[in-house]
């Protein structure tokens, strides 16, 4: 893979090659497809979308929409600072073609921004939930229907490849989706294979899928533009673009510092215990007289994160640029901070996260309920569009239909396509409205 090709800045419906010194530095054509992603309706949902407590009562707990702009933060400055050291490395990009290390930070920046815009409500438990709805519940019915990759789409609903749809998905007014970067489109890409074969290899990039087969065309048009190393010869397969390893990071550093921090503040990890872990970390860098200074809980650990950030983000970075060669080529076959000499300490932290907050008493019971609105509404609105299709729906059903926005409304003639009307709308759900939506079917509260 070379870096010209894999910098575009070609969006959907582009007839000619957009030339990097050809932008307009005021509005430039990266830093466009973050506005588009923060101004979009599916964006501002992860407001209301669990990041890790489900539905918490809580203020100060992240929400996937305040995970999602501090992991854009984070992203931002790996970008610029591995974009800093790439056009040292590769001096024509700069001199010849015109990129510049904020480039760099303004694609990471986008594709971490909208790294969770596919996510459906109550976290990933919801991904479960759709899952297990097609697997072993009501939508069971359906395999016999399907091919086996569109059926694999369902019982693994992936989050990275709705958020893929999301982006590109061509509608009536908005053609093409977001119409974002091919270079951002990449970046986001984390999985760039098809739900089949399901986990061929232990290498990173099919560990999960990235897109639905209803966006197969999207995808490999995508791939071509950005020159894309094919990984198979059978199925729809390839290395990731370079800095899907940075969106990645960053979403590894916020989420395992950030969760981390989340569980002492609310309790479920006790602070003596748990700051150690924060301070191996850091060790090189913490201000002792300062650190001691402080004397709430929540000003000690912000501190301490902060730090532990700024060391993840440099060493991250340090990573990158040691297996740069290997990306491009496609053999790098594991996430950055799976080389970071902080891989023990990183381990140990997820660790008692995954013990104390991920497996707490609070998360599993929300969870439980999560599962139970997902299914019920699946099945009440994969019902009303089928039968409405075939002609036999119910008074019921026409109730139910209006309660779909007007793109979920047409019908079509492909299961496929018809299920994941109803996919998509419970995917976009917050978590507040799910359960606001289950309520009214289910007549409760109902004034």
């Amino acid at each position: 893979m070379n870096w010209e090709q894999l910098l575009s800045l070609k969006r959907f419906g582009d007839t000619n090659k957009r030339i990097r010194k050809e932008q307009d530095e005021t509005r430039l054509g990266f830093e466009v497809d973050y506005d588009r992603v923060i101004f979009s309706s599916e964006f501002r949902s992860l407001q209301d979308k669990t990041q890790v407590i489900p539905l918490s009562e809580t203020d100060f707990v992240h929400t996937r929409l305040t995970h999602s702009l501090e992991v854009s933060v984070v992203g931002r400055s790996l970008g610029r600072l591995v974009g800093k050291k790439l056009l040292e490395k590769h001096p024509h990009l700069q001199t010849s073609l015109g990129y510049q290390a904020n480039d760099f930070g303004a694609i990471v920046a986008a594709a971490a921004l909208a790294h969770d815009i596919g996510n459906p409500p109550f976290g990933h438990s919801g991904e479960k939930a759709i899952g297990e709805f097609f697997k072993t519940g009501q939508g069971k019915q359906f395999k016999t229907q399907l091919t086996d990759k569109e059926y694999q789409d369902l019982c693994d609903f992936e989050g990275n490849a709705n958020g893929f749809k999301i982006l590109t998905e061509s509608r009536a007014g908005r053609e093409g989706g977001l119409r974002l970067s091919y270079a951002t489109l990449g970046a986001f890409m984390k999985y760039p294979k098809e739900s089949l074969p399901k986990r061929p290899s232990s290498h990173i990039a099919d560990k999960k899928y990235g897109f639905f087969q209803s966006e197969k065309e999207a995808f490999v048009d995508v791939v071509n533009e950005l020159g894309l190393l094919k990984r198979s010869e059978t199925d729809l397969s390839f290395s990731r673009h370079p800095l899907t390893f940075l969106v990645e990071a960053a979403d590894d550093i916020c989420y395992t510092i950030i969760d981390f921090e989340d569980g002492i503040n609310l309790g479920l990890i006790q602070e003596e215990f748990a700051l150690e872990y924060l301070i191996n970390l850091v060790r090189d860098t913490i201000n002792t007289k300062k650190y001691n200074q402080l004397k709430k809980t929540e000003d000690r650990v912000s501190y301490l994160r902060a730090l532990a950030i700024n060391t993840l983000i440099n060493e991250t970075v340090s990573v990158f640029m040691k297996h740069e060669e290997a990306i491009l080529n496609g053999d790098f076959d594991c996430a950055l901070l799976d080389k970071s000499k902080y891989e023990a300490q990183i381990s140990d932290i997820i660790k008692i996260s995954i013990e104390k907050v991920y497996q707490s008493k609070e998360v599993i019971e929300k969870e439980i309920a999560g599962y139970r609105i997902l299914s019920d509404l699946l099945h009440v609105f994969i019902s009303a569009i089928n039968n409405s299709h075939n002609n036999i729906a119910s008074n019921y059903d026409k109730l139910i239909l209006h309660m779909l926005p007007g793109s979920h409304t047409e019908i079509t003639d492909s299961l496929y396509n018809r299920i994941f009307k109803a996919c998509g709308f419970v995917s976009n759900m917050s978590d507040s409205y799910a359960i606001l939506l289950f309520n009214k079917i289910k007549g409760i509260n109902i004034n």
